[in-house]
């Protein structure tokens, strides 16, 4: 047996494609193909005449991406077409196995597999989300039941799911320093930013029905002088919903790889997130990339935005499009020295290399203790691991 079969096994199950948004199942999985055999697997596509097959790629990252390709299905027709496909290459095998889950869809097909550990990444509150599937929160309660330990995306996410199990642990967006700090250095501008005129307010990332299109609107409208540069996909909404105006740019959606240029040309970084239901839990991963890219930021009132980043000072809270302008230009006019020596002093206590080493210690404690004599056995994780803050 070759050394790479000797390997652990991760098995990712995710309803983020790979290629979508580069964000946390990505910087968290390329870090585990370091030291593990990491297949993802996405949600199905569905195709009128197609024959039931599982489509493999490899990435640069090192991660196995499968996409089950099936004929239009019911729910339970395709979790059985699903749990076929992965068979073969999902057999007993006595390498570690690790299942990964972002969505507890996943457990439809996926439930009869054995695993050494069993991990719930709960990134989002899914179940708040536009168009989630009446079965999730059923599916969810299943994988509570069979998961080893819970990480969550954020602290109010925690706040909410740490009694719902055993062993439910906090890691909150996490940030590559490196990769945004390009931005202070002002790159190059791409093409299709060069063109706009400044001042510059900013956003990027996914458009949906977290975004508050009201508020960007009628802050465009305020501040006619100022230039709002909107990056990401549009899904889940209208694109005709999405506010016109001369100086509202939606510019789709961009490569990880492009972001620090585009930040480079900024002078303010937006997060205008409507506050409802689906934003309640939400720990934006674009607070600490703003940050790093040195861009002062205005959000709104998003529970792990204000702590910790509003409440020491490192973001400026605002409740309307009145505070949002205001904010424009007071943050444009604000000394920087003394705020971006703060943001750097808090982010020096941030990586996703350090947030996958923490994950990693709780993964092994567990596997750990299930090699204890079986006196130990039902002594709680943070007793045998050491309590952490995963922060």
């Amino acid at each position: 047996m070759n050394a790479i079969n000797r390997r652990p096994q991760l098995v990712c199950f995710s309803h983020l494609r790979w290629d979508f948004v580069f964000q946390r199942p990505q910087h968290l999985l390329s870090r585990a193909a370091l030291d593990h055999d990491v297949y993802f697997i996405e949600e199905p596509l569905f195709d009128d005449g197609a024959c039931p097959q599982l489509q493999a790629s490899r990435r640069p990252e090192g991660v196995t991406v499968l996409v089950p390709v099936l004929p239009p299905s019911d729910e339970d027709t395709a979790a059985s077409l699903i749990a076929g496909l992965l068979k073969p290459i999902l057999q007993p095998s006595s390498r570690q196995r690790i299942l990964w889950y972002y969505t507890p869809m996943a457990m439809a097909f996926s439930r009869d597999l054995e695993a050494d550990v069993v991990v719930y990444d709960n990134m989002d509150e899914l179940s708040a989300f536009r168009g989630a599937p009446p079965r999730l929160l059923d599916l969810e309660a299943e994988l509570f039941s069979r998961a080893d330990m819970v990480f969550t995306g954020g602290m109010s996410l925690y706040a909410a799911k740490r009694r719902r199990h055993r062993n439910v642990h906090p890691f909150p967006s996490s940030i590559d320093v490196a990769h945004f700090d390009q931005a202070r250095r002002r790159p190059a501008e791409p093409a299709d930013q060069a063109v706009i005129g400044g001042p510059r307010a900013g956003f990027f990332g996914v458009i949906d029905e977290r975004m508050d299109l009201d508020l960007v609107a009628e802050t465009a409208r305020l501040r006619p002088d100022w230039q709002f540069v909107m990056i990401g996909p549009v899904v889940k909404i209208d694109p005709a919903s999405l506010p016109r105006a001369a100086n509202i740019h939606w510019l789709g959606g961009k490569s990880y790889r492009e972001l620090p240029a585009y930040l480079g040309g900024w002078d303010v970084g937006l997060m205008p997130f409507a506050l409802n239901e689906s934003t309640r839990f939400i720990s934006p991963t674009k607070t600490p990339e703003f940050l790093a890219a040195g861009l002062p930021v205005l959000s709104t009132a998003i529970a792990d935005v204000i702590s910790p980043y509003g409440e020491r000072g490192l973001v400026d809270i605002v409740s309307d499009a009145t505070g949002l302008a205001d904010g424009l230009d007071r943050l444009r006019a604000r000394p920087r020295g003394s705020w971006l020596a703060a943001v750097d002093a808090h982010l020096a206590g941030m990586s996703w290399n350090r947030t996958w080493a923490g994950m990693q210690r709780l993964i092994q404690g567990t596997l750990q203790s299930r090699r204890q004599p079986t006196g130990l056995r039902g002594r709680s994780l943070p007793t045998l691991v050491g309590e952490t803050a995963h922060v």
